[in-house]
């Protein structure tokens, strides 16, 4: 029910739009065709150009249902920013025409103030126009008195989100709740115990019951539905299963089915690994051709001067499922002598192993720059969560529960924890913590763009690095 008034609104603002748009067109040209600099003939067709804009406005209300739950909230910045996509989709479709036409008549000083002052009309409307719709069609008579089932701690967590659905008329009535303290310390009127709620619904004039936990028995869900349906009164029952569970839920259906998952995995869509593997490819592959073999030279030639031994440290990593792979890096150490416990140690601020020019190499990232050759073959993205030796991949396994999670996408050269500054040694167990966090949330939040601001951050940490880079 909510969400169908959300909706609504939604696109009783996306029609409110469309119709300012072909007024304000009509109006505009008629206005412009008395200013003397502006060119427009009244022998122009400017009836494509109107279904242009209005097109370009009809096609942002995807934007709008994506926004529908807050539609009535926005702030300027958000209004703002919806604007310049409805702008955006009308001057693509009104330059696609032109183009495609090749028209010269119509004045182009025109099209583009018009763009402009319906930029400022539409972030005004954004702003304005949604609480305006919500309280000429939800207020008086379309209210929905709601009545919530539940612990008073429950209800003060939904304070904000009651707080927001007001402008869509929904109304507290009060709280019904076994909780003998509900009486004190609610932030509505308790109304009684569960078991009064055929009195209540009874004596009032209740349009809504939103329960605030799952049902503990099928005998008290059946009594709740059966009291709402006599009443005729919606039922909203809230998914408390991520707070029994402490973990967050994510509901799927799959064929009519409903199943709760504990992530969003964008990269599960073939679409989107094969957009990814396609950016790493546009990458590494002039990387790997143009700048890898004279990066490979002259870090040999300063090797053999400062710390002779092989060019490449080559060293067993975990990456996708698990799977092992060898990764390649520039050796910026001296020469080890096989100890695996010594090598694993993390590197440490002015670490007597690291060479001077090896120093340099590990500040600006450059000892990352075989790694190309592993984006090529597969084993790794772009970017992706950072990947460690075995080692110390079984160390954080044992102090994080769901670290293995970052194993479900390729590891990466640079990943989201390193390019907001986390790099360098895990001291303590809450700089592991912080890194994971970042690393889940790109696991689960995936997007090309992601990636190109994470490749652009990474970019300028290799001109300027880091305070945590060594």
């Amino acid at each position: 029910m909510i969400t169908t008034r959300a909706r609504g609104l939604a696109n009783l603002h996306a029609g409110a739009l469309t119709l300012f748009t072909g007024v304000f067109f009509w109006v505009y040209a008629n206005v412009i065709y008395h200013v003397p600099f502006v060119h427009l003939n009244r022998s122009v067709n400017l009836l494509p150009y109107f279904l242009c804009m209005i097109g370009g406005v009809a096609l942002s209300s995807r934007d709008l249902s994506k926004l529908a739950a807050r539609f009535h909230l926005l702030n300027w910045t958000d209004a703002a920013r919806l604007a310049g996509r409805q702008t955006a989709l009308m001057a693509l479709l009104t330059f696609t025409m032109m183009f495609a036409t090749q028209d010269t008549s119509i004045s182009r000083l025109f099209l583009g103030t018009f763009l402009v002052w319906s930029w400022l009309g539409l972030t005004l409307l954004n702003l304005r126009l949604p609480a305006l719709l919500a309280r000429m069609v939800f207020q008086r008579g379309n209210r929905l008195p709601t009545v919530f089932i539940g612990r008073v701690t429950d209800v003060r967590r939904l304070n904000d989100w009651i707080a927001h659905k007001e402008p869509l008329g929904i109304y507290p009535v009060g709280l019904l709740s076994d909780n003998e303290s509900a009486a004190d310390g609610g932030t509505i009127p308790w109304l009684g115990k569960m078991a009064d709620l055929g009195r209540v619904l009874e004596e009032r004039q209740v349009g809504q019951v939103v329960m605030l936990e799952l049902p503990a028995s099928d005998a008290e869900a059946r009594t709740v539905i059966d009291l709402c349906q006599e009443h005729g009164c919606r039922l909203l029952l809230q998914n408390d299963l991520a707070e029994r569970y402490t973990h967050p839920l994510v509901p799927i259906t799959e064929e009519g089915r409903h199943f709760y998952t504990l992530q969003e995995e964008p990269l599960e869509d073939p679409l989107n690994r094969l957009i990814k593997r396609s950016f790493d490819l546009a990458i590494a592959l002039p990387v790997v051709v143009l700048v890898l073999p004279l990066l490979c030279a002259v870090v040999w030639l300063v090797q053999r001067r400062q710390a002779p031994g092989p060019l490449f440290h080559v060293r067993e990593r975990r990456g996708m499922q698990g799977r092992t792979f060898a990764m390649l890096k520039f050796r910026s150490m001296y020469q080890d002598n096989g100890n695996e416990a010594e090598e694993a140690k993390q590197a440490q601020r002015d670490d007597g192993r690291v060479f001077p020019f090896g120093r340099f190499l590990r500040q600006h990232s450059l000892d990352e720059f075989p790694q190309f050759w592993n984006v090529l073959r597969g084993q790794m993205s772009i970017v992706g969560p950072r990947p460690y030796m075995p080692m110390l991949d079984e160390e954080f396994r044992q102090q994080t529960k769901t670290y293995r999670t970052r194993h479900l996408v390729k590891p990466g050269i640079t990943g989201l924890a390193q390019s907001m500054g986390y790099r360098g040694e895990i001291l303590e167990t809450e700089m592991l913590l912080r890194r994971h966090r970042w690393d889940v949330h790109y696991i689960t939040h995936w997007s090309l763009a992601l990636d190109l601001q994470i490749t652009a951050r990474t970019l300028w940490q290799v001109f300027v690095p880091p305070k945590t880079a060594y």
